[in-house]
């Protein structure tokens, strides 16, 4: 059971990451108010690293901000140990 809900949390996490990102990358493009970086790496930490990083190839957003190139891979890689961990502690 909470297995099923950790995938749907994580499913709709990525999909809202990469959706930010593509919202912000179109905001700059039009000179409009954009999504705060803040809230965009704090979205790629809570989960939504994938869709983060997935927003940053296919729009081509941040991807020249340090903060970004280092900080969105760095928390794919804590999600996947702490899948690992997960699974070797719970499903196992």
């Amino acid at each position: 059971m909470i297995g099923r809900i950790l995938l749907v949390y994580l499913l709709l996490v990525n999909v809202a990451a990469f959706a930010m990102y593509g919202i912000d990358k179109r905001k700059a493009m039009r000179d409009q108010w954009r999504i705060p970086e803040k809230t965009l790496l704090l979205v790629a930490l809570i989960g939504g690293s994938l869709g983060a990083f997935a927003g940053m190839q296919v729009f081509h957003h941040k991807t020249k901000h340090w903060k970004f190139i280092l900080g969105v891979p760095v928390c794919m890689i804590l999600h996947v140990v702490l899948g690992i961990l997960y699974w070797w502690y719970f499903l196992l």
